[in-house]
């Protein structure tokens, strides 16, 4: 079942700098944190990396669907939706939405989290139900 972010928890994801993201691992072993840049846009909540690749986190995560992610005071496993840059829209509102958190002037991290190659690695990250632990 996929959910709606509650506000609070929007909020929380907002403001950390940085979100945790893990994948489900075959063996159901240990769950393997990375952190990550997260935005969010109008109640979403967005997520990408430099390059599309079949392996890491990224891999991982479009492969089954599904992650679990964290920030401080939350932690809730999440639907992974990939929508590419299909959408020139959103593609502008999550640049403009990662410029505006993580960018300084001249900041190649952040040029490089814009590029069409990252643009095509956006991923939507949605709550699966109530699943939330705040």
């Amino acid at each position: 079942m996929i959910g709606t972010w509650p506000p609070e928890q929007v909020t929380r994801i907002a403001e950390a700098r940085e979100l945790e993201i893990a994948g489900r691992r075959a063996d159901d072993g240990e769950w393997r944190w990375l952190p990550i840049w997260v935005v969010c846009v109008d109640g979403q909540v967005y997520v990408r990396t430099w390059y599309r690749r079949s392996s890491g986190w990224f891999g991982q995560v479009t492969k089954t669907g599904e992650a679990r992610i964290r920030v401080p005071g939350l932690e809730v496993d999440v639907v992974v939706a990939d929508l590419g840059d299909d959408d020139p829209q959103l593609r502008a509102a999550v640049d403009d939405a990662y410029r505006a958190k993580y960018g300084t002037p001249g900041d190649e991290t952040v040029a490089g989290m814009t590029t069409d190659a990252s643009a095509a690695t956006t991923l939507l990250l949605a709550p699966v139900g109530a699943d939330a632990k705040s």
